[in-house]
């Protein structure tokens, strides 16, 4: 059997054509497709909590499969969403929550939380303000509404969003960019750029929340050509059920690879070693690089994050080179004491995380630190 180096790296260096043929799976493409005829249906947490098959689905796409049983729990979650940083998922320490609220938020859009898009709604609702604060006729917002709204879907790139001057007009006056609106070159790159690239654009401190606003809701960077229809509810949560899905499928023949996956998946947004304890199969990446044993995790909070600063750069997990020496050094420990074999292997239970993500003892450490 190929070891667990060579097979993660085949799959991230072939990952296109890896999620093709999870995709590609009979079950898999029944399922999504369900999902995606019927998402847009829903109007509430209440109707998305007891549709059996579509809650079971995007709970998958967030790895949370396991916590799919406890409605009143997710029910929380969604009512309250993640505006107020002292909301529940907020507070909780598995960011899965937050990321999963965030999705389907109910809490901000209401019944069109599972059809939101913001260069779509999002960009019709600040240009009634704008509209308001400008004085311009309601008639005149109606009706450049609704061309707006006719033509934003049919956008497949900034240059086609630059080149249609009514299009662009809309776009540039719901996010408060009236002063770049000459620019188009500048506009083309902070589009280009992307998310990422707003920091350099940006003329001063009071520009750069428009200019995200804008990239974000005009991500072609990200999305391409669907970047005017995309949903965090349809499309995000389709692409993140594929990748659990592929994830779930290496770990049936190396668990090592698995967890290589999952780490890789989550390394860029992670921020402190707290939330790397806070995840079991973070924290037994880490552990395992590092050639520690398991009975290290019962070791005291702080002393385990004191230890892992003393050995790791944090900051290294975003930097896409250091990543992958980091877990090439994990895959070959993990190959060491665990030589390629079968499928079933303990680590499994790393996935299978509890309510808060880890154990209550140290949920209630981390917390009493965080407040």
């Amino acid at each position: 059997m190929i070891g667990t180096l060579a097979t993660y790296q085949n799959i991230v260096r072939n990952l296109d054509r890896s999620l093709a043929r999870i995709e590609a799976q009979p079950m898999v493409q029944r399922e999504t497709e369900h999902y995606l005829a019927n998402i847009g249906k829903i109007t509430s947490v209440e109707e998305f909590v007891d549709d059996f098959r579509l809650f079971n689905y995007a709970m998958k796409a967030f790895g949370l499969q396991d916590m799919a049983y406890a409605k009143a729990f997710m029910v929380k979650v969604l009512e309250e969403g993640v505006a107020d940083p002292d909301s529940f998922a907020n507070k909780l320490t598995d960011k899965r929550y937050a990321e999963f609220a965030k999705a389907f938020d109910f809490a901000r859009h209401g019944a069109g939380a599972t059809t939101y898009n913001p260069a779509q709604a999002g960009a019709m609702e600040l240009y009634a303000i704008a509209a308001k604060r400008d004085l311009i006729p309601a008639e005149t917002q109606k009706a450049e509404t609704a061309y707006y709204l006719q033509t934003i879907p049919a956008i497949t790139s900034a240059d086609g969003l630059i080149a249609n001057q009514r299009v662009y007009d809309y776009a540039i006056r719901a996010y408060g960019l009236e002063e770049r609106a000459g620019d188009a070159d500048f506009i083309r790159r902070l589009l280009a750029g992307g998310v990422e690239g707003v920091d350099a654009l940006a003329k001063d401190e009071a520009e750069k929340p428009k200019l995200l606003a804008f990239v974000q809701a005009y991500n072609f960077a990200e999305y391409g050509a669907s970047a005017t229809t995309f949903t965090k509810a349809g499309d995000l949560a389709v692409d993140s059920y594929m990748r659990q899905t592929l994830e779930e499928d290496a770990g049936t023949q190396n668990e090592g690879v698995r967890l290589a996956l999952y780490f890789e998946r989550k390394a860029g947004g992670i921020s402190n070693w707290y939330e790397v304890l806070g995840d079991r199969a973070l924290a037994q990446v880490v552990r395992g690089a590092l050639g520690l044993p398991d009975a290290f995790a019962q070791a005291d909070i702080d002393k385990q994050v004191k230890f892992f600063e003393s050995r790791l750069d944090i900051e290294d997990f975003k930097n896409p080179e250091a990543l992958g020496k980091f877990l090439a050094r994990f895959a070959a420990m993990w190959e060491m004491n665990n030589p390629s074999s079968g499928a079933s292997n303990p680590a499994l239970v790393l996935f299978q995380q509890p309510e808060f993500g880890i154990s209550q003892d140290i949920l209630l450490t981390l917390a009493r630190m965080k407040s």
